[in-house]
C-alpha cells in the first residue's frame, strides 16, 4: 500500500472510531474541501482550513444524522491521488428518514497530509432524507 493509501485508511479509521483530533490532525493546515453540489453541506464550498472543515461539516452531520456511518468498500490511489468509494448511512434526524447514499471521494495527499478533498454523493437521496 502507498503512503498516500494508508494516510487515506488512518483517516476513515479515525472516522470509524470517532477520533476528531486524529481525523484533523491528518489534514493540512489549508486544506481545500468540497462538498458535492447540491448536497446539503455544499452551500459552505470551499471549506478552507480543518476548523472550516470541522464546523461546517464534521459537526453539522454529528446533529443533523444519528448513527452517521461512512462505510467505505474500495480505496484505490497513486503517490497522490487517493479515491475511495463506498456508502453514507444514518438517520436524518429532522425527518427519521434513513440515508444510504453511495459516494466518491477524491483526496489529494501531499508529505502525509491530505491537502484537498472532493466528494460525489448520490445528492437526490440527500435532498429527499432531509425534506421528507
Amino acid at each position: 500500500m502507498t503512503d498516500s493509501l494508508e494516510t487515506v485508511k488512518t483517516l476513515y479509521g479515525a472516522f470509524a472510531n470517532g477520533d476528531m483530533p486524529a481525523i484533523l490532525a491528518i489534514f493540512d493546515a489549508q486544506i481545500h474541501w468540497m462538498e458535492a453540489e447540491s448536497g446539503p453541506l455544499a452551500e459552505g464550498n470551499p471549506y478552507i482550513g480543518p476548523l472550516a472543515v470541522a464546523e461546517g461539516v464534521f459537526m453539522r452531520l454529528a446533529g443533523e444524522i444519528d448513527n452517521f456511518t461512512v462505510h467505505v468498500e474500495q480505496l484505490s490511489g497513486d503517490s497522490q491521488t487517493v479515491t475511495a468509494q463506498g456508502r453514507y448511512r444514518g438517520t436524518v434526524n429532522a425527518t427519521g428518514t434513513e440515508l444510504d447514499a453511495q459516494f466518491a471521494h477524491i483526496w489529494t495527499v501531499r508529505e502525509g497530509k491530505l491537502t484537498a478533498f472532493q466528494q460525489y454523493t448520490d445528492t437526490c437521496q440527500w435532498r429527499a432524507a432531509y425534506d421528507s
